[in-house]
This record gives structure tokens, C-alpha cells and sequence, in this order.
């Protein structure tokens, strides 16, 4: 995929002029283009991605000086009256939609992923209606996906990024646990109801936080334990209750929580300057060889004997083969949608959209499939996603305090 720097803040006046004397001069004034904000607050993107620190253009020097004067920053001028006469000499690039609209660009991110998440879980919850086979559905997923990266690959959007031994070995344990917390997902899924799986799964920051004080041995501060313990108290509240409880959806929520919690770990070790879309798309090939042996052990026999005969008696094949490959679809651009929205907000607004999310989901589950909840597991609900809630925030803002102690 071409890359273009595009600053969205930057003027430039007179452009012609230095170039101009910086024969004659033997002091020179350049033109530079230098951070707008940091990282995490969405400045700096290339086609929706954002620039690592170490790969920001910096005017430190005459010789870092020279490199800023490229095409990129010709094409950040807004108008011929700000860096050109009248002859037509010094003609711009316009400026195009999503960088002239950035908000709104962003909003449609977030729409589309909180969109694609709920039609995913409750298609997915309409397949194991029918079709109780989580380890074949999870392959599935994997699958449309996989396929779906080739074609874009082929295509060339985005172009796929060369992967060396280095990286292979890297990616493989954070494609393991991607591929374990994936499978358990679904397992519980399939054996309770998609609200207290997501009710469990709000969890997921005790883990994080665990592993990074005990595993990586970090000091977490008592304010981000005191912010977890409702969310501790209102997974308890709602499981005590919880009408479609049973421990194979519990044990497999927990299990990917862990799960998920050692993939963020092994994916600090794997950082790379690959491109999100890339990254993701290797993982998702590497998960879906991890899937398919224990699914063929564990649902094989089952599925060739009377698992797809009495999917197909109860829906036909024409649908039955249709909410497979749908709900490998959402379920793919989703999480892709996840990681292009962090990409273009600061983690704490990232934060609070994925508490949010947690919401608008267990909320239309609830609607849709009619589950009948009792008042304890509501409030105990409401508990966690509060604790969530109040715990991202807290965390976001201590990293974003930390990243400005360095920048100073």
C-alpha cells in the first residue's frame, strides 16, 4: 500500500523562496514537518495508521532538514495563495474527503464496529441455535477471513507485507492464544447466553492486570486494583442469578479471558512497523491452523454423522452455507475495524468505545433473543461494566501522562 504523510495541521508559506536561496545562503531555512499531538491522540496516520515515534519526521538537524523538503509536504498546502504565485508553478494536491473530514471519518469507524459486533454475536448465537458446534463454527470464522485476506492480497489492498522467520516466530504464540481465546469464545457462546458471556468477558482487565503485577512483575497502582473490584463483584452478582448458568459457558469465558490476557503480553514482545491490516491478517492465518486439528477431534465424528444433516433439515443448505460464510464476515472486519479505530483515537477514547461496545451488545442480545434476566444479574451487570468503565479510564490516563513525561 502507498504511504503518504499527510499532516493535518501544517501551513506552509512561501515554499518556493527557501528552496530558491538556499544556493546563494549558506544559512538555510527549512521546512519541516513535526507531530501533531502524539501518537495515541490520532496524529500523523498513514491511510488510517498511525506512525510509531521512532518513524516521526523530526528537523533536529540540517541533515533531518533536508529530508522534510519531499512531496508529502508540498502536498499539505492548502491553497496556490499560501505557497505559490499566480503562474501555476506551484499547483497542490487537494485535500480529500477523509482528511478534510476527519471526525466524521472517525464516527463512522466506531459505528461500524459496534455494527458489525452486534450482528456477529447475534448471528452467531442463531447459528449455535441450530448448529451447536462452536469448534467447527470458530474454524469457519477463521476461515471467511483467511479468504477474505487473500483476495485483498491479490487485489492489492492493502499489499501484502513480506514476513520473515523473525516475525513468523514471534506472531505464532500471539496467533495461539488469539486462536485459544477464539475457540473458548464460542464454546461459551454456545452453552449460555451471549450477555453473560459478555458479562464474564468483562473480566478480561483483572486478568490484565494481574498478569502484568505477578507474570511480567510491573507495579500496578492501588487505584487501578480498587477500580477492578466492581467489576469482580458484579461478575459474581450476575453469575449467583444467572438463568442460562451453566460451567462449561463459564469455565470457557474464563479460560478466554486468560487467554486473551497472553496474547496482549506476547503482543508486546511482537511490535513490529508492519501495518495493522497485515499483522492481523497473519494471525488470522496462523490461528486457523491452530483450530482445525481439535475441531476435528472433538466434532468430527459428530458432524459427519448427523451434525450437518440436521443443520441442513432444520434451515436448508442455501442458508445454512449463507450464515456460515455472513458470520465469518462480521466477524473478521469487525475485529479489523477494532484495531483501524485504535489506530485513529487515543487509547482512552478507544477505551470508553470498547466499554460502550460491551453495552450496545448485551443489550441487543438481550432484546433479540428475549432472554429473561433477573434483577440481581442486571444490577450485577451494570456493576461490572461500571468497574470496566471507570477502570479503562483510569489506565488510559496514567499512559497518557506517562507518554508526556517522556515527550518533555
Amino acid at each position: 500500500m502507498e504511504s503518504r504523510v499527510f499532516s493535518r495541521a501544517t501551513t506552509i508559506a512561501h515554499v518556493r523562496r527557501p528552496l530558491r536561496e538556499s544556493h546563494s545562503n549558506t544559512s538555510c531555512s527549512f521546512i519541516s514537518i513535526k507531530p501533531i499531538g502524539a501518537v495515541g491522540e490520532g496524529g500523523n496516520l498513514i491511510w488510517g495508521r498511525q506512525l510509531r515515534p521512532s518513524l516521526l519526521l523530526e528537523a533536529s538537524s540540517p541533515i533531518n532538514a533536508r529530508k522534510d523538503i519531499l512531496r508529502p509536504v508540498m502536498a499539505a498546502a492548502s491553497s496556490p495563495a499560501e505557497g505559490s504565485d499566480s503562474s501555476g508553478d506551484g499547483k497542490v494536491a487537494p485535500i480529500g474527503f477523509f482528511d478534510k473530514y476527519p471526525a466524521l471519518v472517525t464516527g463512522f469507524f466506531f459505528f461500524m464496529w459496534y455494527f458489525l459486533n452486534v450482528i456477529f454475536n447475534i448471528l452467531n448465537k442463531k447459528i449455535y441455535n441450530y448448529f451447536p458446534y462452536p469448534y467447527f463454527v470458530s474454524v469457519i470464522h477463521l476461515f471467511v477471513g483467511v479468504v477474505y485476506c487473500l483476495v485483498s492480497w491479490t487485489v492489492g489492498l492493502p499489499k501484502r507485507a513480506p514476513i520473515d522467520s523473525n516475525l513468523l516466530k514471534l506472531l505464532i504464540p500471539v496467533a495461539v492464544c488469539h486462536a485459544l481465546g477464539h475457540v473458548t469464545s464460542n464454546v461459551s457462546f454456545a452453552a449460555v447466553a451471549v450477555s453473560f458471556t459478555h458479562t464474564i468477558k468483562a473480566l478480561e482487565p483483572f486478568f490484565n492486570a494481574a498478569a502484568s503485577q505477578f507474570v511480567l512483575g510491573q507495579s500496578i497502582p492501588i487505584t487501578l486494583w480498587l477500580s477492578l473490584m466492581p467489576v469482580v463483584l458484579g461478575v459474581s452478582m450476575a453469575s449467583l442469578t444467572e438463568l442460562s448458568f451453566n460451567w462449561t459457558g463459564f469455565i470457557s469465558a474464563m479460560i478466554s479471558n486468560i487467554s486473551f490476557t497472553y496474547r496482549s503480553l506476547y503482543s508486546k514482545k511482537a511490535m513490529t512497523d508492519m501495518d495493522s491490516t497485515n499483522i492481523y491478517a497473519y494471525i488470522s492465518i496462523i490461528a486457523l491452523f491452530v483450530c482445525i486439528p481439535p475441531a476435528i477431534l472433538v466434532e468430527g465424528p459428530q458432524l459427519i454423522k448427523h451434525g450437518f444433516n440436521d443443520a441442513i433439515a432444520k434451515v436448508g443448505l442455501t442458508k445454512f452455507i449463507s450464515d456460515l460464510f455472513w458470520v465469518g464476515m462480521f466477524y473478521h472486519l469487525y475485529n479489523q475495524l477494532a484495531t483501524n479505530t485504535l489506530e485513529r483515537v487515543a487509547p482512552l477514547t478507544h477505551a470508553v468505545g470498547n466499554v460502550l461496545k460491551r453495552v450496545f451488545v448485551i443489550g441487543f442480545s438481550i432484546l433479540v433473543f428475549g432472554n429473561k434476566i433477573s434483577t440481581q444479574t442486571g444490577i450485577g451487570t451494570g456493576i461490572a461494566i461500571a468497574g470496566v468503565a471507570t477502570y479503562s479510564y483510569i489506565k488510559a490516563k496514567m499512559e497518557e501522562e506517562k507518554r508526556r513525561g517522556k515527550a518533555a
